[in-house]
């Protein structure tokens, strides 16, 4: 006599799931994006009754949020990938400064660009040894490398503020393409690439595995420690793009310069749905959760409201998204299987 045992659940259905999940969850940052767009009316109805104000502050918005925006499609990588990045904003800061010394500015466009890039992915490549190879916490290393990044740029910018001269990078900014900032252009196509590379490749596949289960991947024939590192370096080459974009916003670049982005950048990949403990993150919810904060932050601005309470409000999204995360939309998902 054979008996007869419950058949697993279908990948299709497993799927089909993730992905309602996912839905649902974007759904809820359009609907927090809405509910800032109100209280920008109920508080602002003068500047909301022009039509073109309107448009050119979400254009604002926008430009406001690529340099980040792109910065955090690296950083979303990485915390799928079981890391976390606490370096960005000084790699952004050590990219910038070398890119407009004199020395590489004598190189035009071209050789400011190569070295914020070249920089960013050698600086982000030094992380992964670090991590995958010297065996380092990513928390104690790339805190490590924040301090080291910061102080090289203020070494080589000699504490000063270096003065952009290239026309083309200080018209990045400002250019246009059918009524679009440049800059959101370049967001749109990192983001777009990001997605690609992450539900469509083997890469992708191989960075929510070591993020869900490192061992198992290992098993499973996976470089666990050189996947780690060109995580580490694509979190780099996301931070020279930024560091090229941020200093054309100002025409100029500075050790300080994107100070707490890596706060502002692991925050918009939690509440966009990214795991802390890796294995799961969608680029598409990191960029919900950059124009979450970007509106914040315009919002305050309009208001003339203060930094501090700005903070305190963007920290109070973070604690409601990680509280969020350890339910895992449990009810949602006993919804689902009914």
């Amino acid at each position: 006599m054979t008996t007869q045992t419950a058949p697993p659940e279908a990948p299709a259905k497993q799927q089909r799931r993730k992905l309602d999940e996912g839905v649902l969850r974007n759904l809820g940052l359009v609907g927090v994006l809405v509910l800032l767009i109100v209280v920008g009316i109920v508080t602002k109805p003068d500047l909301y009754s022009d039509p073109t104000w309107v448009k050119n502050n979400f254009l604002t918005i926008l430009q406001q949020a690529s340099a980040i925006g792109v910065v955090t499609v690296g950083m979303t990588f990485v915390i799928i990938g079981g890391g976390i990045d606490l370096s960005v904003g000084a790699i952004v800061a050590l990219a910038g400064v070398w890119a407009t010394t004199l020395a590489t500015q004598s190189y035009g466009a071209g050789g400011m660009i190569f070295t914020a890039i070249v920089v960013g992915v050698v600086v982000g490549l030094v992380n992964g040894v670090l991590i995958s190879y010297g065996k380092l916490v990513p928390f104690i290393a790339t805190l490590a490398m924040l301090v080291a990044a910061r102080g090289l740029a203020a070494q080589i910018s000699g504490k000063q503020t270096q003065v952009s001269a290239n026309t083309f990078i200080n018209d990045l900014a400002s250019t246009r393409l059918l009524g679009i900032p440049l800059l959101v252009w370049i967001l749109g196509l990192v983001v777009a690439a990001g997605w690609v590379l992450l539900n469509r490749t083997t890469f992708g596949r191989r960075t929510v595995a070591v993020g869900g289960n490192p061992e198992a991947a290992r098993l499973a024939g996976i470089n666990v420690k050189r996947h780690t590192m060109l995580l580490y370096a694509l979190s780099g080459l996301c931070c020279g793009i930024g560091a090229i974009m941020l200093t054309s916003q100002a025409t100029s670049a500075q050790a300080a310069m994107a100070n707490l982005y890596e706060l502002d950048a692991i925050a918009a990949a939690i509440i966009g749905g990214t795991l802390l403990s890796g294995g799961r993150g969608t680029i598409i919810g990191a960029l919900f959760g950059v124009l979450v904060f970007s509106t914040i932050t315009n919002l305050f601005a309009i208001n003339n409201l203060s930094t501090e309470v700005q903070n305190m409000v963007k920290g109070a999204i973070i604690v409601v998204a990680v509280l969020i995360q350890q339910f895992r939309y449990r009810s949602l998902t006993q919804l689902f299987k009914r």
